[in-house]
């Protein structure tokens, strides 16, 4: 495991990339669990797997196909992540967050970062559809912050402002998007947990009281270092499972990975709405 990756294999894994495909994306987007369908709506893509990019980490958990897929939608060229790796595979936070960085060498702008997320706020249903104003990054807090080690002044600056994570514009497009098209769509504050195990009912009730209504285990260690790296950053969580504060119900991946299929339609509605935007 590495605790921390160069800008030489930062740029040996963007090369890799670049002489496979004959586009330069400008947007990247992460899907999340269960939600890689819209990868396979790229027009004329070439399509890369994990395991042939040096040091990209590879997922092990289902849902998760673990390939690029680059081409053009909505008129953009996109980089589509088709599944990501988290900190509980055993990854470290730099190897966790190394894609957004080969990202941020090949050129990307603007990320749009998806997840499947458990609801914390009572409000929230399955299958409904949050945009990101905030979060609560708790791994990061206890010392598993993505950018601990040197500091890459290529990318920014040591201690980056954190004040805007999510660009303000991109969640006032999502919003009327969302409005034109019959989306009911929350806006609310995510919080990263480490996982893989799920949260306990007195763990929900505590991360509520601190102001959380989604929770998830990725999404805040990607966007810290797009952030760092001034990119702009669009979060998305889709809501895979009701808020289990009484701990009366249990909740299973395979319950997330259903819930996927209801979301799937709308997100995908969604970010092809602020696509055209852009």
């Amino acid at each position: 495991m590495k605790e921390w990756l160069s800008l030489a294999e930062m740029d040996a894994a963007a090369d890799v990339v670049r002489s496979r495909t004959k586009w330069k994306p400008r947007i990247g987007l992460i899907l999340g669990s269960g939600l890689g369908g819209l990868a396979n709506e790229v027009e004329q893509p070439d399509t890369i797997p994990y395991s042939d990019i040096p040091d990209f980490p590879t997922s092990t958990v289902m849902g998760h196909t673990g390939r690029l897929v680059i081409g053009r939608l909505e008129n953009q060229t996109v980089m589509v992540m088709q599944g990501r790796a988290h900190y509980y595979e055993g990854y470290s936070m730099a190897q966790v967050t190394f894609p957004v960085r080969v990202m941020q060498r090949l050129g990307v702008e603007i990320l749009i970062v998806t997840n499947a997320a458990g609801a914390i706020n009572p409000d929230y249903q399955p299958g409904d559809v949050m945009v990101l104003n905030d979060h609560i990054g708790l791994i990061g807090m206890a010392g598993m912050n993505p950018l601990r080690g040197p500091n890459l002044d290529d990318f920014g600056d040591r201690f980056p402002d954190m004040s805007q994570v999510y660009d303000r514009d991109l969640i006032k497009q999502s919003q009327q998007i969302a409005k034109a098209n019959k989306i009911k769509l929350h806006q609310g504050v995510y919080v990263c947990l480490s996982g893989p195990s799920f949260e306990t009912p007195a763990d929900l009730r505590f991360l509520r009281v601190i102001g959380s209504d989604a929770v998830g285990m990725s999404t805040v260690p990607e966007v810290t270092v797009a952030r760092h790296g001034g990119t702009k950053v669009l979060g998305v969580s889709g809501i895979s499972n009701k808020a289990n504060l009484d701990g009366n119900t249990l909740t299973t991946h395979e319950e997330v990975l259903e819930a996927g299929k209801v979301i799937v339609p709308k997100l995908e509605k969604l970010l092809r709405g602020v696509l055209r935007t852009l």
